[in-house]
């Protein structure tokens, strides 16, 4: 036996649904400003619901007037005008960003302007995508509206100093390591937004490696070099040579030697003199000394 209340319920699921009917109808028959990106889709809210729509021609990328054409398919009219657009977003939370680099077509990587505002709006400080950037270079502040994983390009910041992303994109092209970068007025911020790019750009990835070599033979240079003063000797030059190194020392004397010395702990693995197949007795260090002593003694 049906109760009154499930009869209630139904009425008013019947309704809804009627409701629901007759605005995806007017919908049908109605044109609506959506943003669209390359190769995307594009949605209007009917009745508390999200309608999405394939846009026709699919090339299009950009805020639009649309008009459906059936249930799945809407045809583009026109572009939308700015105060159209700038309705739009006003209705959607702001957040000042820096461009990083495009991604594709209208659509880039940008970071925080401000870690610490992000942070307490939105629970966390992290990269975004922000799509429709009309009118935007690297490193550039400007302004988005959105929330969560979808961001709308508005307009330049005009607060900023774009003195700053002269400096960060002048640094690029000469190819300055995020670690070097300088500049009055630079933020973490920044510092983070030239780095996501640096990883992207040409020239940076070799020029690292090169960096981390260079520093790896300093550091193995100051090691030969206070292995050898310690004891009197005076590093020349060496030779990388896997598991060990050739290198070239003095003695006090200046007498010019030889020597293959492990990387491990600097022992000897060939002295260049004969040391009665003792050579892994000695590491560079005591070699000087056996090497000024040779002559007084058995070797």
């Amino acid at each position: 036996m049906l109760t009154v209340a499930f009869l209630q319920n139904l009425m008013n699921i019947k309704a809804l649904l009627n409701r629901i009917s007759a605005e995806e109808a007017r919908v049908q028959d109605a044109r609506f400003l959506a943003p669209c990106v390359l190769g995307g889709q594009v949605r209007v809210r009917v009745a508390r619901l999200v309608q999405t729509f394939t846009p026709e021609p699919g090339d299009f990328e950009g805020w639009g007037v649309f008009q459906p054409v059936d249930s799945r398919r809407a045809s583009f009219v026109e572009e939308a005008s700015l105060p159209q657009v700038s309705e739009y977003l006003s209705r959607l939370p702001a957040l000042r960003v820096r461009l990083v680099r495009p991604l594709r077509g209208q659509t880039w990587l940008a970071y925080p302007a401000n870690e610490s505002d992000m942070i307490q709006r939105l629970g966390a400080a992290r990269p975004i995508v922000a799509h429709l950037v009309t009118d935007g270079a690297p490193f550039e502040q400007v302004i988005a509206h959105g929330g969560g994983s979808v961001w709308w390009f508005a307009y330049e910041d005009r607060r900023a100093d774009p003195r700053h992303a002269e400096e960060m994109r002048s640094a690029v092209r000469a190819v300055t390591m995020p670690a070097d970068l300088r500049f009055a007025g630079l933020t973490p911020e920044m510092r983070t937004a030239y780095a996501m790019a640096a990883e992207a750009a040409a020239g940076f990835e070799a020029l690292a490696r090169q960096r981390r070599a260079e520093r790896a033979r300093r550091g193995d240079a100051e090691r030969l070099g206070a292995a050898l003063a310690f004891a009197g000797g005076d590093l020349q030059e060496f030779r990388d040579r896997g598991d060990y190194w050739v290198v070239d020392w003095n003695t006090r004397d200046g007498e010019r030697h030889t020597s293959a010395i492990a990387k491990s702990d600097l022992t000897v693995v060939s002295s260049g003199i004969c040391l009665s197949d003792r050579d892994s007795d000695f590491d560079l260090q005591s070699l000087v000394g056996v090497m000024e002593r040779r002559d007084d003694s058995y070797w």
